[in-house]
């Protein structure tokens, strides 16, 4: 039987804690409490628990651990050895300060999921990605710890979204930057930096960006002790990759203008450039805001190095062998490109952040 309390809050105000306690063999094997305002609902519900739990296979239900979603996020966050990236991290941190967070893992089903992602009044694009977020919690909560937190209740949500038109991919981007652009912010990063010498040199890093189509983060953790000047090639740590990040590991090779900027940059060990990946992210899209920019992004980058190879006229194994792509495939995309030529030769701010030393003259 359970019993109710009658208990004095901190406020003064009388609080009725109905308590129930399950033994077998002598020894208590469940206990669950709830609180209420008043003594009759606190009855109320001893009596309708009592009648469930008194139901076949109910108790061994109900000694199941049933975390909120929140506490699952924060079980999977703080025991991946795996990095988590800056984007999943923060979209896990949103779910779980949501009420959907608060909602115990036994509580969830399609309805509730599909529920939560209308409510985010965001592109079906960013609602796909936090679906694809939080289906990787979901998918090892039960195998991982035993929490009653349904798999394929993630499976039929996501497909309903997708027939609904709530989720979809990501559209893929082809905004490149103009060179009457690349004008703007390099001149806008320059006059910054004659300004605050100590300040990020965005000029170095926004070319590197192109010449080597690095991404933002890996650039910042590029180091000398990496570097094969002989090959002309770099080691990129723990490369992006669908399947793995952590060891991903991987030589990519420096077209020559990426070189001679690594080259130029003051420090000789250690990391080349002293950025972090949310100061560049920041400066970036401030130059842009500043300088009516419209709609381009630092990633973009990356698209204007990929596509300047293949203007170039190299074949795809040799652009994936500077952009580190493992499958072809992502690089099919490319294919429409026509062998014009490279519109950086001659490009002056190569010279700006990386002046190469004159021949001297030699007397006849």
């Amino acid at each position: 039987m359970g019993t109710i309390t009658e208990r004095v809050r901190k406020d003064g105000s009388i609080g009725y804690t109905a308590q129930i306690r399950l033994k077998q063999g002598g020894a208590v094997v469940f206990t669950e409490a709830k609180t209420f305002d008043r003594r009759p609902a606190a009855a109320s519900w001893l009596d309708k628990r009592e009648r469930e739990l008194a139901q076949p296979g109910a108790l061994d239900v109900a000694k199941q651990e049933d975390p909120t979603l929140a506490e699952v996020i924060k079980k999977v966050t703080e025991e991946s050895t795996k990095k988590i990236g800056r984007t999943k991290a923060q979209v896990l941190r949103t779910i779980a300060h949501s009420d959907f967070g608060q909602k115990r893992c036994s509580q969830i089903g399609s309805a509730d999921i599909v529920a939560y992602a209308r409510s985010l009044e965001v592109l079906p694009q960013t609602a796909g990605n936090y679906m694809a977020h939080l289906s990787s919690v979901f998918s090892i909560a039960r195998p991982a710890w035993g929490y009653p937190l349904s798999e394929q209740a993630m499976v039929d949500a996501r497909k309903v979204l997708g027939k609904l038109g709530a989720i979809s991919k990501s559209k893929r981007r082809d905004r490149r930057p103009t060179l009457d652009e690349l004008d703007k912010l390099m001149e806008h990063f320059g006059r910054i930096r004659a300004k605050r010498v100590d300040s990020n040199d965005m000029q170095a890093i926004t070319a590197f960006a192109i010449f080597s189509t690095r991404r933002q983060e890996e650039i910042t953790c590029l180091t000398y002790e990496d570097l094969d000047v002989t090959h002309s090639r770099i080691m990129v740590r723990d490369m992006k990759h669908p399947g793995e990040k952590i060891g991903n590991d991987q030589w990519c090779d420096l077209p020559p203008e990426a070189l001679r900027i690594i080259q130029a940059q003051p420090h000789k060990t250690g990391r080349i450039f002293r950025a972090n990946s949310d100061a560049i992210s920041a400066a970036f899209t401030r130059a842009c805001l500043f300088l009516t920019i419209p709609d381009l992004h630092f990633h973009d980058l990356r698209h204007e190095g990929a596509s300047r190879l293949f203007e170039m006229g190299l074949t795809i194994p040799h652009v994936a062998a500077v952009t580190g792509h493992r499958s072809w495939s992502s690089l099919q995309r490319y294919t429409h490109l026509r062998h014009t030529g490279d519109r950086f030769v001659g490009w002056k701010w190569l010279d700006v952040i990386a002046p190469q030393e004159k021949n001297p003259s030699h007397a006849a």
